[in-house]
């Protein structure tokens, strides 16, 4: 029997400043977490795992001077689970690599709690991104 996809998540849409930076970043993040690229068009792009994918379109111009916070109301992160802990450690690392800061690094793996091993980080346009390694 086919698993329903009621309550699945169809796909997460998110508006970008510049989205040529954001398909930068978000390219090789997602591929790593097992994404692939699912849709290009002139003023989006998207991946999918599965069912589900994420969708990166250009923000119109007359909207830019609307600036983000992760902090105020609206979308505060996404969390991906991670295959394992070294998963998540070679993200880490990676992430280093590229000159993208660790969010929490002083509390890096467990800036979740004692049992909840993660890395965080900021995309460009300072949206969090969490990947989790399973228990």
């Amino acid at each position: 029997m086919a698993q329903s996809k009621t309550n699945i998540l169809h796909h997460i849409e998110i508006n970008v400043t510049n989205l040529e930076e954001s398909a930068a970043f978000w390219g090789w993040i997602l591929t790593e977490l097992g994404f692939t690229r699912f849709q290009t068009w002139p003023d989006g792009i998207s991946w999918k795992l599965g069912d589900t994918y994420l969708v990166f379109v250009q923000t119109k111009d007359k909207y830019k001077h609307i600036s983000y916070h992760r902090c105020a109301t609206g979308l505060n992160h996404l969390a991906f689970w991670g295959k394992s802990r070294n998963f998540v450690d070679e993200i880490a690392g990676k992430l280093k690599e590229k000159g993208i800061p660790l969010l929490y690094e002083d509390r890096y793996p467990y800036a979740g709690g004692p049992s909840h091993y993660a890395v965080f980080f900021e995309d460009p346009n300072r949206i969090k991104v969490e990947i989790v390694a399973p228990d």
